[in-house]
């Protein structure tokens, strides 16, 4: 027998080693499912998992059908609308596996943001990579050391028949890239309106699928505002299936609801105790133990939509929360007031929150006046103020701040006259360098102003905050839009020499209206407003201060949020000054509950003794 040539037999082997790998690629899929393939395969890690070891559907059994639908080829699109903490992340890093094992094809995972996906990757794709033999191999896939490094980054991970890249949704250049069979995106609500230039993120990646006839896209997200939420949409869209568990008693399916579950606590509390969910058929009420046993199954709102399955779930549900730690979260989340409310219905229930779309507190705030019968009150911990421009008069607030952020109206007044005359700007200084009583004797001072640059004496506001900025007193600018930061700290001086702070005039309104919104008093945030007729908190006052509404509308296919006036007479000017005080706290950034164990007496007299002084430019500041 002839023996074959050297160069021939490796000439050989690469053939034989390329039409190998070449029909690995296209073969027909194996037939199973992800959830098969996470039984089999899956190796849960130490550093990315509570629960280490073998992988076990069975542990949460309502993944079951969510990962199959990923893997049933008359599914196109998967939307998974749900709370945190139901294991939404495994399901995702559960059918990145198969895929790379059993169905190779190019993929792209995407997140709000590229440290976002970086984080992804290195501590959740990179340990499931490592510790699943199956997928360790695949990565690997016989080649050099050299070749592995150069095609498997943090970012971009290949292996026979695809690759796997992740980015985040505000890299425009990125998404509008190479062609993509499969696409992973995850929390979509927190995606930009748009990347960069290029409009929406969520279009742009679905839209590098086209050229494949056996696309697969999965959109995963914690619902946010009603309204703005792509994921609630997406789902509206879709099968819209429920959860439905089985009666222990009557064997009648039903979705895990809220109002359902039964618990007693003490007023003010937030340590309560679960009796237990309340059937709607029999009316039984059984323990979350006993419900959690029972056989559970998937009810679609819109069973015609094959092709698009839409799964929603809440925390109720969950192997991993229980749900006394639910009722605790809730509570906490209700004496803090309406922004905490708003975070636990999106994560722990999975659904959108309803703005409001008016202040309509005008008659509740002003039934809330108190007499404070001294200047300051006691509680006071700090003083700053807003001032606005206008062309006949400037009006301002001087504002009382004290633990938790809770706020008291010290005065809103106007001073009539052109800005552009040295006399009004005097008659200011009387307002702002003056010293005000607290309750308890103390000698107050207002700490940091913020005037408004915008108008017609941009030149006056700028020289007169600039000749008192060891005062800090800033000269600042409103931008509005949803993604622009409450405090825009300058870095330099603008061309007049003045620091000008820009302010997300959006972002202050939703922490005043999230606050004007907190009903007791012993409540993170709440506002207090005095009643005596020389402060100038009259029904004007109000008017003003719920003058404008939050509205959602669409603006070139995206949904915008927007505080507009509720008509065009209103006069808005104590909101924005109520804006303008609140950033110039934030620019302050005062040491509240320090500064309430001072007040209180309760740190040691050593440690006030001794306490540093920051400085800040020079500035003294306690």
């Amino acid at each position: 027998m002839r023996r074959m040539k050297p160069h021939r037999k490796n000439e050989y082997i690469k053939t034989t080693k390329f039409f190998g790998n070449l029909m690995r690629a296209f073969a027909a899929p194996p037939n199973m499912t992800v959830s098969d393939w996470a039984d089999r395969y899956r190796i849960l890690s130490p550093e990315a998992s509570a629960e280490r070891g073998k992988w076990h559907t069975d542990r949460a059994p309502y993944q079951r059908e969510i990962m199959n639908a990923i893997s049933d080829p008359r599914v196109e699109r998967v939307i998974i609308k749900s709370s945190a903490q139901v294991g939404k992340t495994e399901i995702l890093l559960n059918a990145m596996g198969y895929f790379i094992d059993c169905d190779p094809s190019p993929m792209l995972y995407v997140q709000p943001t590229d440290d976002m996906a970086e984080a992804f990757s290195k501590d959740r794709l990179a340990p499931m990579l490592r510790d699943c033999p199956t997928l360790a191999a695949k990565i690997d896939h016989g080649e050099s050391k050299r070749k592995r490094a150069a095609s498997n980054t943090t970012m971009h991970k290949s292996f026979p028949g695809g690759h796997i890249t992740m980015l985040g949704a505000n890299t425009p250049a990125k998404l509008a890239s190479r062609p993509i069979r499969v696409v992973f995106l995850d929390e979509v609500d927190r995606f930009p309106q748009s990347a960069g230039k290029e409009g929406d993120p969520v279009a742009l990646a679905i839209k590098r699928t086209t050229t494949f006839w056996n696309r697969k896209i999965v959109e995963v997200s914690t619902p946010t505002i009603k309204g703005a939420s792509k994921i609630d949409d997406d789902f509206e869209d879709s099968s819209a299936e429920e959860l439905e568990v089985r009666c222990p008693d009557c064997g009648v399916y039903q979705p895990y609801v809220w109002e359902q579950l039964k618990f007693e606590h003490k007023s003010g509390s937030n340590q309560a105790t679960v009796i237990g969910y309340v059937c709607r058929a029999c009316g039984c009420v059984e323990k979350e133990a006993l419900w959690k046993r029972q056989a559970i199954k998937w009810t679609a709102k819109h069973p015609e939509q094959t092709k698009k399955r839409g799964f929603h779930l809440n925390e109720l549900a969950s192997p991993w929360k229980r749900w006394d730690e639910i009722v605790e979260d809730f509570l906490t989340a209700k004496h803090s007031g309406r922004n905490e409310m708003k975070v636990w219905h999106n994560t722990a229930l999975g659904l959108s929150w309803e703005e409001v779309g008016d202040l309509d507190l005008n008659e509740l705030l002003l039934r809330r006046r108190m007499a404070y019968n001294c200047e300051v009150p006691e509680e006071a911990l700090v003083l700053t103020a807003g001032v606005d421009v206008q062309d006949n008069r400037l009006e301002y607030e001087i504002v009382a701040w004290g633990a938790e952020k809770q706020s008291w109206g010290i005065r809103y007044g106007v001073i009539m006259g052109c800005p552009g005359q040295p006399q009004v700007w005097g008659d200011l200084d009387q307002i702002l360098f003056a010293d005000y009583i607290r309750a308890d004797g103390q000698k107050m001072v207002i700490l940091t102003t913020c005037i408004d640059s915008g108008g017609h004496y941009t030149t006056e506001v700028y020289a007169y905050c600039k000749a008192r900025e060891m005062k800090r007193v800033w000269a600042i600018k409103g931008q509005g839009g949803s993604g622009v930061p409450y405090i825009k700290r300058p870095k330099r001086r603008n061309d007049s020499g003045a620091w000008l702070f820009i302010i997300g005039v959006d972002v202050g309104k939703d922490t005043i209206a999230a606050r004007l919104d907190v009903k007791f008093e012993h409540q993170a945030g709440y506002c207090h407003f005095p009643m005596e007729s020389d402060r100038g908190y009259d029904q004007q006052y109000f008017e003003g201060l719920t003058a404008e509404r939050r509205t959602i509308h669409t603006v070139k296919g995206r949904t915008v949020i927007q505080w507009v006036k509720r008509s065009d007479h209103a006069r808005n000017e104590p909101f924005d000054i109520r804006n303008y005080a609140t950033a110039a706290l934030e620019i302050l950034d005062p040491k509240l509950q320090l500064l309430e164990q001072q007040r209180l007496g309760i740190m040691p007299q050593r440690t006030q003794q001794t306490q540093k002084k920051r400085t800040s430019k020079g500035i003294e500041v306690w």
